[in-house]
């Protein structure tokens, strides 16, 4: 008969179960129903699992989606896992005349296209002990002894059916974030694991505080391991840390354990900075540099995450702009237009992106206030050209250029309200 499961304190998602099978040692089943799962039912899905099924090969969803879908959330990205080698796959598709992404580069899966959408497959992998490599397998629990996160090791058939091999259903309900076996040999097999288990502990957990000791110590004796592993992998991960719960747990957390000196962060944070910001910026989304430039003291310690983590050019630019202007750029306390800082300094700048800079600027300092009125407000043009000018008799660059300084101080001094006729007035009585 159908329930509610609860994960948490509310019901989230309609569900028939079936009776626990232990098919194998650790195998429990279940049925899943929920509209978030019934909306990943497309067309192209449609097209996909009909071909596995006629080919005879197992087609499940994997991994981070499964726990989505448990906890009645549409994932934003769904990966497949499958029984069919690459060269299966890939034989398959082409005598369907399914258009594969990469095709040619593939070593663990697929990414096939139908009706307009992609979609990633990866074989079923052991890892072969003797010397570190992976092989194909059929055998889905032995795959999932690969997989990082007791709930990352689920699948989810297409007859509804949720396969949890290591309790990744309960540790969920419990909110809680456990490896697959011994946290020690997961961390060792790929070291961003250790950012992955941050990332869900900020997501998972309700209330920070407990850790399972023998995983804090393998975090902290593993942690050089994270040296090895490229910028750009570890700034996906930390990025997704930086938007999650319990940052600033999670951060002391990083210090406490020697994790930050691997992945760019400075030795000498500003942690009591940190705190304060990240309680500023709560409920105002945002961006992971606005955070993380709280824990710069200058604009060197920006330079040098670039050079480890190869951060984009606007991260970049909006940490220096964070720790460059956050003890100037700021609200005039003795002013009836507190705003109005802020607001000449977009004003008077050529960056394009200085309006996006200055409203993070507004949650670091946690003037939600002022935020909500920068959100409001838009860029008025300046009304007075330099052709302008030249009409009123002046030619000379250079005193051309003087007027138009003056002109935009004076538009400036009245709130940006002098129209072109007042303002050209103004080069006639001076």
């Amino acid at each position: 008969m159908p329930r509610y499961l609860h994960l948490g304190h509310r019901p989230l998602l309609n569900c028939s179960w079936s009776r626990p099978c232990l098919l194998k040692q650790y195998l429990f089943t279940m049925k899943l129903q929920s509209p978030e799962f019934q909306s990943l039912v497309t067309e192209g899905l449609k097209s996909l699992t009909e071909l596995f099924v006629k080919e005879n090969h197992e087609l499940r969803i994997a991994g981070e989606a499964v726990g989505d879908l448990l906890n009645g959330v549409k994932p934003q990205d769904v990966y497949f896992a499958t029984t069919a080698t690459p060269a299966q796959m890939k034989e398959m598709f082409w005598s369907a005349g399914i258009r594969m992404i990469n095709n040619k580069g593939e070593k663990h899966g697929i990414t096939a296209r139908l009706h307009e959408e992609n979609f990633e497959i990866t074989t079923l992998l052991i890892d072969v002990l003797t010397d570190g490599r992976q092989e194909f397998t059929t055998d889905w629990q032995k795959d999932t002894k690969c997989r990082d996160l007791t709930f990352n090791s689920m699948f989810l058939g297409f007859d509804d059916t949720l396969f949890d091999y290591f309790n990744g259903y309960e540790d969920l309900i419990n909110k809680k974030v456990q490896f697959v076996g011994h946290a020690k040999q997961r961390i060792q097999e790929d070291y961003p694991q250790i950012l992955r288990y941050f990332r869900f502990y900020g997501s998972i957990v309700e209330k920070p505080g407990y850790h399972d000791p023998e995983t804090l110590e393998a975090i902290a004796e593993n942690a050089k391991g994270l040296a090895g592993i490229s910028g750009e992998r570890i700034w996906v991960e930390l990025k997704k840390i930086l938007v999650g719960n319990h940052i600033n747990h999670l951060i002391l957390l990083i210090y406490d354990l020697d994790v930050a000196p691997y992945i760019g962060l400075p030795a000498n944070a500003s942690l009591g900075k940190f705190n304060k910001v990240s309680k500023n910026v709560e409920g105002f989304s945002p961006k992971p540099m606005t955070l993380l430039a709280s824990l710069f003291k200058v604009r060197d310690d920006v330079t040098k995450l670039d050079l480890r983590l190869k951060i984009s050019k606007e991260d970049k630019n909006l940490g220096l702009f964070i720790v460059k202007n956050r003890n100037d750029l700021i609200k005039a306390t003795d002013s009836s237009e507190p705003l109005k800082l802020y607001q000449d300094f977009i004003i008077a700048s050529r960056e394009s992106d200085v309006t996006t800079c200055v409203c993070e600027l507004l949650k670091y300092q946690g003037e939600h206030c002022l935020l909500k009125e920068m959100q409001q407000w838009s860029v008025p043009p300046f009304p007075i050209s330099g052709h302008d000018i030249i009409k009123t008799g002046i030619s000379s660059r250079k005193e051309i250029g003087a007027l138009l300084q003056q002109l935009q101080e004076q538009w400036k001094k009245s709130g940006y309200q002098m129209e072109k006729d007042e303002l050209l007035s103004y080069i006639k009585k001076n």
